[in-house]
């Protein structure tokens, strides 16, 4: 099998594996212990916060272990929004963010009586007027995706951070498909919350991180006082391990890598000059995601074909793989009734897939599709 659905997940590479091994075999302690075993731990615990700090060139006190993407996304929304309410109960976001942030958004407007303003593309793009003409003074917080999962169109996050300066709204950045693929630095942007989640670079999955500037957020675990009192629940020492080692290996090779990869995306369309087919991204997106259509095939069963073939890609996010709904994304920026929601495959790749990988690829959709 070839694996090309790395917006899916990742493989873990052997340095991530060769460091959890490592906490597994000598480390087994609670960082919350006060004995050797425990302080052995915490001393573990701090210098992976610390490395996985100067990735985002912050401090570590800012960094929040979580169980991952969902997670953060999960409190930064509903622990801001349910603790800052008396400020205003107004919030914005995009229509084409993940699910982990778009029912969060539903669960508090029909649990709490938040009302929620859906930014949805302007020919196939959000774009920061979009956000300034939503602004009102009674908005408390601004969701919008780094890049996005199923297209990898990148988000004009710099310039709504410059909006949000002189706005009392503080600003959430679902950096879930962009964290090990891009230099994000959340102060120089604007940032004051963001997520990030380490099986989409590389690490294991059951962890990630909330990027937390100094403000006042309702717990959504009770129990302990892990985290500075932030997040309840022993932390997950091992799973923080392969994160830390993750994203310090993606940061050391983050150039070479994107240009690697973007090598690999033009590589594969090239190899499929002659072929019928539209790509559903914009001009300024990720090219580790490839979400391309094929007019008049059908994309699952295309899915089917390639899986038999040997290739494992996808037709969306993988949150909500195995259902029969429409990708959400692709129906927000083309409507509900677009021909692309039943042709479009998502393609994902990394750094650890081949040219020989992506070419066999393009070979075998001329071979499906060409007939």
């Amino acid at each position: 099998m070839i694996y090309l659905d790395n917006a899916a997940t990742s493989p873990l590479t052997i340095p991530v594996i060769e460091e959890m091994t490592k906490i597994m075999a000598n480390n087994f302690g609670n960082p919350s212990s006060i004995h050797y075993f425990g302080r052995k731990a915490n001393q573990h615990l701090r210098q992976y916060r610390q490395t996985i700090a100067l990735a985002l060139q912050t401090q570590p006190r800012n960094i929040i272990f979580t169980s991952g993407g969902t997670e953060s996304n999960n409190t930064a929304i509903k622990g801001y929004a349910l603790a800052n309410q008396a400020k205003g109960k107004h919030l914005i976001t995009t229509a084409i963010e993940h699910h982990s942030v778009l029912h969060t958004m539903d669960y508090l407007e029909k649990r709490f009586g938040f009302e929620v303003t859906y930014l949805r593309p302007n020919d196939g793009k959000i774009t920061v007027e979009q956000v300034q003409e939503a602004l009102r003074q009674d908005t408390i917080l601004v969701s919008v995706m780094f890049a996005n999962n199923e297209t990898g169109d990148i988000l004009p996050i710099q310039a709504i951070g410059n909006l949000l300066k002189d706005h009392q709204a503080v600003f959430h950045v679902d950096a879930v498909q962009a964290m090990g693929k891009l230099a994000i630095n959340p102060q120089e942007l604007g940032i004051d919350f963001l997520s990030a989640s380490a099986h989409k670079f590389h690490g294991p999955k059951g962890v990630g991180i909330l990027y937390s500037q100094p403000l006042h957020f309702d717990n959504l675990l009770h129990g302990g006082e892990q985290e500075e009192k932030r997040r309840a629940s022993t932390e997950n020492l091992v799973g923080i391990a392969g994160m830390a080692q993750a994203l310090m290996d993606s940061q050391e090779h983050l150039d070479a890598n994107f240009k690697y990869v973007q090598n690999l995306h033009d590589t594969f369309l090239s190899a499929l000059d002659g072929l019928d087919y539209y790509l559903n991204s914009q001009a300024n997106h990720l090219p580790h995601v490839v979400n391309i259509g094929f007019p008049g095939q059908n994309n699952g069963v295309l899915l089917t074909q390639l899986d038999l073939a040997g290739f494992a890609v996808s037709t969306g996010s993988a949150c909500t793989a195995g259902t029969v709904d429409p990708s959400h994304v692709l129906a927000n920026i083309f409507g509900n009734d677009s021909h692309r929601l039943t042709e479009s495959i998502r393609i994902s790749f990394s750094d650890l897939n081949t040219v020989d990988e992506v070419l066999a690829l393009a070979n075998k959709l001329k071979e499906i599709v060409g007939n």
